[in-house]
């Protein structure tokens, strides 16, 4: 049993489980009624999105290693609210006993909230089926963001 971290709207995995999507809005142009259909998600769970500000604020110039880590701090800081925290607790503990997924629509993980909720998850003792090779972790190098990457953002 373990939490697997993926891009919404990839094909599933064996052993996925349910998806839930850590993202500020629902895909667009994608009817509410197809999103698991389509592989976005079975769950929509914007408490563990970084906020509209922050996420305005990550897109608005490139995202350069300082930009990064002041991205990734300011997550963090908003993950210590009392809701998210919550909910990162239980994912924690739901992980020991059944297999689901967390999401966002960027390509690559490693310049993407997902990679810091990944680490989020594993402090708090969670079980998670480790990044596929080549992606990293929240430090890993730079991220290249196409225009799917920021209007599925935004």
């Amino acid at each position: 049993m373990a939490i697997r971290v993926t891009r919404l709207g990839s094909p599933r995995l064996a052993r996925e489980g349910i998806r839930l999507g850590t993202v500020r809005r629902p895909p667009r142009g994608v009817r509410k009624a197809d999103y698991a259909r389509r592989n976005y998600y079975d769950v929509w769970v914007p408490e563990l999105a970084p906020s509209a500000k922050l996420v305005s604020w990550a897109l608005s110039e490139p995202l350069t290693d300082v930009r990064w880590a002041r991205f990734a701090g300011s997550y963090r800081r908003e993950m210590q609210a009392p809701g998210p925290s919550r909910m990162l607790e239980l994912l924690a503990l739901l992980s020991r006993q059944t297999d689901f997924s967390l999401g966002c629509y960027c390509e690559r993980d490693e310049r993407c909230h997902r990679s810091i909720l990944r680490d989020l998850l594993v402090e708090r003792g969670a079980k998670t089926v480790p990044a596929p090779a080549g992606t990293g972790g929240a430090s890993a190098g730079r991220k290249r963001r196409g225009p799917a990457d920021a209007a599925a953002a935004r």
